[in-house]
């Protein structure tokens, strides 16, 4: 019996009780580290940190301009209504003008609807006198017959443009409800981004929100007019829209601001060229098409840089490959090259 009996297991001490200890801590660590099991986030690169950052701001960008887009058709939107049921409301008047006198002429043959025309001509004193009348009266009536219905038409068709028109300011409400959501989904990205930033070293966090910034020597940004040896401007008109462009150096950039203390970047260039006096559309995607088309090799100063695939960030051209924008939140107005984002067209306006 005693031979087989299990061993009496005997208590670690000393030195193999530590090797055993690290053993399992080794084994622990392994098995955290296999997939499915719990461990930490990896920790990103700055270079990663800032490719993410980047793609949040340009997500961001993308729904500003169309948010902005949005709101300046509901703008127009909203003042065509207005002119419509202005029309409806003076078209109503007249109309109600000619059922009033309709009214009065429907009462007239109402007095005297129950003698027979025929008895009426063999009764009159004067025959002559009530044919004229008659046929007077006969002209009147078709004559307001045909207004009424011109009117009631045109009231109609007011109607109908009245409701499409509040259709169409609906479903931009709800449009701009929907890209109100996704600006507040991409601010949680950019707080996360943020957050990620806030782990870089002062030196890389500095050399991230610097990239692309011009600056004079005392290490702010430039706000004087274009400096000796810069590209002229090919006219007054462009030479003022890049000397307004100079003065917003350093202001903040501020979803869909424009002006006078903040910008983003159709904004700028929108309120740099009024102050030239040329009207430009409010979006990116179309300043695009407010001018003439040209190529990169063709650039002056005063034209406008697109860029990104989908047309979504703009800036002014200020000559030497370099522009004046407005790049993101946290980044202010800004002297940078263009190269700096992926081209995607220009434009001169004037």
């Amino acid at each position: 019996m005693a031979a087989h009996r299990k061993p009496k297991q005997l208590p670690c001490t000393g030195s193999a009780a530590r090797t055993a200890a690290t053993l399992a801590f080794a084994g622990a660590a392994t098995a955290a580290a296999l997939p499915g099991s719990a461990h930490a986030e990896p920790q990103l690169t700055p270079a990663q940190i800032k490719a993410k950052v980047d793609r949040l701001y340009h997500d961001a960008e993308v729904a500003t301009e169309q948010y902005n887009g949005a709101k300046e058709k509901a703008a127009t939107v909203t003042e065509s209504l207005g002119a419509l049921r202005d029309e409806a409301a003076r078209r109503t008047e007249r109309l109600n003008a000619s059922r009033n006198a309709l009214g009065s002429l429907a009462a007239a043959q109402y007095r005297t609807g129950g003698i027979d025309p025929a008895v009426q001509l063999a009764l009159s004193s004067d025959p002559d006198q009530y044919l004229e009348r008659a046929s007077y009266a006969d002209r009147v009536a078709d004559r307001q017959a045909g207004e009424v219905s011109r009117v009631r038409r045109q009231v109609t068709e007011i109607t109908q443009l009245r409701a499409e028109a509040n259709e169409e300011l609906a479903a931009l409400g709800a449009r701009r409800a929907e890209l109100k959501k996704h600006r507040a989904t991409v601010r949680t990205k950019l707080a996360d981004a943020r957050k990620l930033l806030d782990t870089l070293s002062p030196a890389e966090r500095a050399a991230y929100e610097q990239f692309g910034t011009a600056r004079s020597a005392d290490g702010h940004a430039d706000r004087s007019a274009p400096r000796a040896g810069a590209q002229a401007a090919p006219n007054a008109r462009s030479a003022e829209a890049i000397a307004f462009a100079y003065g917003a150096l350093g202001k903040p950039y501020v979803w869909g601001a424009t002006g006078p203390s903040s910008y983003d970047c159709s904004g700028l260039t929108q309120a740099a060229w009024r102050s030239a006096g040329v009207s430009l559309p409010r979006t990116t995607y179309t300043q695009i098409n407010a001018g003439q088309r040209i190529s990169r090799s063709e650039l002056a100063p005063g034209d406008l840089v697109f860029f990104y695939s989908g047309v979504s960030h703009v800036g002014l051209y200020i000559g030497n490959g370099q522009m004046i924008h407005a790049p993101h939140p946290g980044a202010p107005v800004r002297i940078a090259p263009i190269d700096q984002m992926p081209f995607a067209g220009a434009t001169r306006v004037a």
